[in-house]
């Protein structure tokens, strides 16, 4: 029995993911938050850390930063400077502090995807030019004839995610090099949300920063990080922006100014303890998401009105519905008591989302759920 197989009672605490069907017969699938308990290595940290009992104004000491560059390069081979780090509450701040820092009248940006990409330009005021992945080999990859097609000259920023959420594609590097490419040509900066890069599932991808392939690409990229997914330490806004380009950076950093505050002394704790100490127990994590995508993938082959492309990344199954023939699939799966994420946030109401990190058992009773709802058709 595996430590993830663990039940964890969170309909005790106000998490956000149980406390929206709070009452009902509803098993909670949608957010981007696992419900596994987070690695001991961090607990214990965190423990020691409340112990202190005084949680004043804290800073970020050195051991901190060289815990994220030696992260990084252990993992992705690229290799980051201290003063490249900023530190946010989170991702969704910081796509938000980028498109207010990069000059631009419109933002491009691919769908269906997170809805905060899309959110994100209109806080700024920006136009959207969205333009829609497209399936390749049965997988979900960038379409860039349509990219060609949409992009205008008042087009300065270009927001990525990747590995890709929530069709959990892992963009490999001949995709990344030909994104480069065009960013460089139309003289766009990169907004790359990567919060997902830890949690590789299927072994043969390889998740790939696109600030590192080039100089030319660090020096117009943000990269956004973070341990919230990876860990399971999303409320404690422990989240940082990697900016090499230092007028680019100048301007991220002025833009949060004191609006935007930074990662609060937890969320430092968990960070660090999470990145020295947690390498094992998230190789653990990833073989366990991935027997759990495998149950996912069956209980999708089952049944032939639903559509699921191949998953390399992420514990997020984006599942097509539209053969359903039903005017909200999210509804229906919802009658059945199973909570999904509607995909009509993330540009196409006829698809939902399934989060698969979980305990086995709880998996296996959505997916029950989810066949009953199939079997009633």
């Amino acid at each position: 029995m595996s430590s993830f197989d663990e039940i964890v009672d969170r309909t005790q605490t106000p998490s956000e993911k149980w406390y929206k069907y709070k009452g009902k017969d509803i098993i909670p699938a949608w957010v981007a938050d696992m419900d596994f308990k987070s690695p001991p290595c961090v607990i214990e940290a965190l423990q020691k850390r409340v112990q202190e009992g005084v949680f004043g104004y804290t800073a970020i000491d050195d051991e901190t930063y060289n815990a994220i560059i030696a992260f990084v390069k252990r993992h992705y081979n690229w290799d980051i400077k201290k003063e490249w780090i900023l530190f946010t509450h989170g991702v969704v701040s910081s796509m938000n502090v980028a498109c207010l820092s990069v000059e631009t009248q419109s933002v491009m940006t691919t769908t269906p995807i997170y809805p905060h990409f899309i959110k994100a330009p209109h806080h700024a005021g920006e136009e959207i030019i969205a333009v829609k992945m497209k399936e390749e080999n049965n997988r979900w990859t960038l379409d860039f004839e349509a990219m060609e097609e949409k992009i205008t000259p008042t087009c300065k920023l270009f927001m990525l995610c990747n590995p890709y959420n929530p069709a959990g594609t892992v963009f490999t590097c001949k995709e990344l090099e030909q994104l480069g490419a065009f960013c460089v040509k139309h003289d766009l900066s990169i907004c790359s949300d990567e919060i997902h890069a830890d949690l590789i599932l299927n072994p043969k991808a390889k998740h790939i920063p696109i600030a590192s392939l080039s100089p030319s690409l660090q020096e117009r990229t943000i990269t956004l990080m973070a341990p919230s997914k990876t860990f399971n330490i999303a409320g404690l806004q422990a989240s940082f922006a990697i900016i090499p380009n230092a007028s680019l950076r100048k301007r991220f950093k002025e833009t949060m100014g004191s609006m935007v505050g930074g990662i609060n002394l937890l969320g430092i704790t968990a960070l660090k303890a999470a990145y020295l100490e947690g390498d094992a127990w998230l190789a653990e994590l990833r073989l366990y998401l991935a027997e759990n995508l495998k149950l996912v993938q069956t209980f999708v082959a089952k049944n032939p009105k639903l559509k699921l492309l191949e998953q390399e990344a992420t514990f997020l199954a984006w599942i097509d519905a539209s053969s359903l023939h039903v005017k909200s699939p999210y509804d229906f799966f919802l009658e059945f008591g199973v909570g999904l994420s509607d995909g009509e946030p993330f540009g196409d109401k006829k698809c939902v989302r399934l989060n698969f990190g979980t305990q086995r058992a709880l998996l296996e009773e959505i997916l029950e759920r989810m066949q009953k709802a199939m079997d009633s058709l």
